[in-house]
């Protein structure tokens, strides 16, 4: 499914206006009429309702005029309040305008303060919203009047039907433009953009449908937006049937160098998840002292004790026998519960160097690579990360502030210009692919905020890998998987308290859904 950009929408727009022919005044009255049908089957009986619509002057007012002009039809009271002179209006919105005056619905002009505050009391009475004051192309910081309005319509605790998108949201980025309206329902046309998928954006966004406004599908696709949302449909087709005859040497073999002394849990954790997910076999190699009490937590893993720090880090000793341990396995994750010490680090970059595996990196083997990324420009390899955002901030040398407002181009931008896979995890988990291609997770809920849950993530993804997924595929499979056992969790048990293992354990039964 895709996820529009407003460069994307516009694009599409132009080539169905120009090259297809269908005329903007017919995309305008179909988005109009198919926001009215969203707006009653949001709110039902409007007859009794006092609606008021709120207008800017561009084609997002002109859609506003066509739900009134619907509305006014089935004789529900509607009032249109402009915020400019109708003067101002152009194109196919003015020629909605002037059929509104045919009709006879009120049209109140508040082009500035002084004119909103003129209307205050007749504002008051309104007993719900339609906002359509600024489309999708808004980038800089709503100021001055229009943030009145908005923070107006915000207080009176009011019902909002938004058009397209909240009047303030950046559709792009989720963030809204210094304020934003805060929509029960949105109508939005064509497709959903990013910016109502990406938190916070979702929640000014509140309900999202999406209307069909004639956009032929071979033009979406001759635009081919590179933002894409992860579905059921699309999870389905990228799970592999399994052979009847298959057995663990067909299903691969994983290897993973993890923990170390306080951090036992991780490593267990992704070992289990991995083959929890279907992987043939696991090796997992760790510090020896503490192989004794692992034993006993992964009985279906193999262990193997490296050489280690007097700390309980693996040491410098530990790469030779590592590199022997690459022979016969599919993949390799490393860094769950690592530990950072300098004689871990050096292990990582030189295991880094030297694998000729896939390789799924997170946690301290993220934070191994900080400051040394170039080493990730040398590699040959398939190579995912999953970093949450403090660890991508350390990676590209910024803050975790930074990497939150734009969380989308912060994982492409990493992703092209190191060909690798970025998972960049959190609320709404976003997964970038070399070729500049970005998958939003919808799965998964508040309740995974606890310890351990990214490194049942990490053992997903490396477990798919090992059994012969590419990395597109696995990333997107695992943080759907992911997300939507701790969904059925949330549902069954509570929104929170669940645990990362009780997520690890339930990923057959998420299989089960998507394997026909």
């Amino acid at each position: 499914m895709y996820l529009v950009t407003a460069a994307e929408m516009q694009a599409m727009d132009r080539k169905t206006i120009e090259s297809f022919g269908i005329p903007g005044m017919v995309l305008m009255e179909n988005a109009g009429r198919g926001a009215t049908q969203i707006l009653f089957n949001a709110f039902g009986d409007l007859n009794n309702e006092k609606i008021g619509v709120v207008a800017g002057r561009g084609n997002n007012g002109g859609d506003g005029f066509v739900i009134a002009r619907y509305l006014a039809q089935k004789g529900i009271p509607v009032t249109v309040y402009l915020l400019a002179d109708k003067t101002l209006v152009r194109g196919d919105a003015a020629a909605n305008l002037k059929l509104l005056s045919r009709l006879g619905v009120r049209v109140i002009e508040m082009p500035d303060t002084q004119s909103f505050l003129e209307h205050q009391t007749a504002l008051r009475h309104q007993s719900l919203w339609v906002d359509a004051i600024l489309g999708t192309g808004l980038q800089s910081d709503v100021k001055g009047y229009f943030r009145e309005v908005i923070e107006f319509i915000n207080s009176s605790n009011k019902p909002v039907l938004a058009v397209d998108i909240p009047s303030g949201l950046n559709s792009d980025t989720g963030h809204p433009c210094g304020v934003c309206v805060r929509a029960h329902t949105t109508a939005t046309f064509a497709f959903a953009k990013t910016g109502h998928i990406m938190y916070p954006g979702a929640d000014y966004t509140g309900h999202l449908e999406i209307i069909d406004i004639g956009i032929p599908p071979h033009i979406a696709d001759e635009v081919r937006p590179l933002q894409h949302l992860l579905t059921k449909d699309l999870i389905c087709s990228a799970f592999q049937p399994r052979p009847p005859d298959a057995h663990k040497g067909h299903t691969g073999h994983l290897l993973i160098v993890a923990g170390s002394t306080g951090k036992t849990g991780a490593a267990a954790m992704t070992a289990i998840s991995a083959m929890r997910s279907g992987a043939g076999l696991v090796t997992l190699g760790i510090p020896e002292s503490l192989n004794i009490a692992l034993e006993t937590q992964v009985m279906e893993v193999m262990t193997c004790p490296l050489p280690e720090t007097a700390d309980g880090a693996i040491s410098e000793a530990s790469f030779d026998i590592i590199r022997e341990l690459f022979l016969d396995k599919k993949c390799l994750a490393l860094g769950p519960g690592l530990g950072t010490a300098p004689a871990t680090q050096k292990v990582v970059h030189r295991i880094l160097t030297e694998c000729r595996l896939p390789v799924v990196i997170d946690a301290d083997g993220l934070n191994c690579l900080a400051g040394h990324t170039r080493i990730l420009k040398n590699l040959d390899i398939p190579v995912i990360l999953t970093p949450h955002p403090g660890e991508m901030a350390g990676l590209m040398n910024s803050t975790t502030g930074e990497v939150q407002q734009d969380r989308i181009t912060c994982a492409r931008s990493f992703a092209e210009k190191f060909n690798v896979h970025v998972v960049l995890k959190g609320a709404r988990t976003v997964t970038a692919h070399p070729d500049g291609s970005v998958f939003i997770n919808p799965t998964g809920n508040s309740g995974m905020a606890s310890g351990g849950m990214g490194d049942v993530l990490t053992g997903i993804i490396a477990g798919l890998i090992t059994q012969g997924y590419p990395p597109e595929s696995a990333t997107n499979i695992g943080v759907y998987l992911h997300g939507s056992a701790a969904d059925d969790l949330a549902a069954k048990s509570g929104p929170f308290g669940f645990l990362a293992t009780e997520v690890m354990n339930a990923i057959p039964e998420q299989i089960k859904k998507f394997v026909t």
